[in-house]
């Protein structure tokens, strides 16, 4: 008899993530150059832009914990819009269904994410907590359970990681065997610097996913 349970419920610790998927953390440059290698240059207009969305951030903030859907409001969306994810060639899918099917067929986990965009290859996962106060560590566990649902494993795939405080970006490859690398977790309190660093990997990953199409 098949049993069906959420993500959430099923993956609480990167022990579970880790012995339930074969995977495992690979921590070389080589493999994740996305986030740290050749960035793409950024124009002052978007300089201007992100000064404006960490600054609207920080005033919210400033008020105390910020809900799920504020975030994805002041930080994600317009993160997104000025990577130039909302226009061609690629495409957003939003609160999309995630399944994955285990121990040939005999356990079910389903999930929800965020934000999909390009064809499964750059999630967007806001933390499920409700709360900004929550490490972005608590939820990865998770975010590799749901990288491991895409439906294309023979194609790498990214995600953003965020509590709407801080940034962890994620790669996950399932061929030949089940690996993936983080970046190092960006801070939007820390300086304008670090959001100038988000936009310019986030513009990165577009390059390594849009020739796909």
């Amino acid at each position: 008899m098949t049993q069906t349970a959420a993500i959430t419920e099923a993956i609480t610790s990167l022990t579970d993530a880790h012995t339930r998927f074969g995977l495992a953390r690979i921590e070389d440059e080589q493999f994740f150059p996305e986030w740290s290698e050749e960035l793409p240059k950024i124009t002052e207009a978007e300089k201007t832009s992100l000064d404006v969305l960490r600054r609207r951030y920080l005033y919210h903030r400033g008020e105390g914990d910020l809900l799920e859907g504020t975030v994805m409001l002041w930080v994600v969306s317009p993160l997104l819009a000025v990577a130039g994810f909302y226009d061609p060639p690629f495409k957003i899918a939003a609160e999309s269904s995630v399944e994955l099917v285990l121990n040939d067929g005999e356990e079910v986990l389903r999930g929800r994410i965020d934000v999909l965009v390009l064809q499964n290859q750059l999630w967007v996962i806001v933390l499920e907590s409700k709360k900004t106060t929550l490490s972005v560590w608590s939820a990865l566990p998770q975010a590799l359970a749901y990288l491991m649902a895409n439906p294309h494993p023979d194609k790498p795939v990214f995600a953003i990681l965020t509590n709407g405080d801080d940034i962890l970006f994620i790669k996950l490859t399932q061929t030949p065997t089940p690996r993936y690398d983080l970046s190092r977790v960006f801070a939007l309190f820390t300086s304008a610097r670090e959001v100038y660093e988000i936009l310019q990997i986030l513009k990165g990953i577009g390059q390594a996913i849009a020739p796909v199409l």
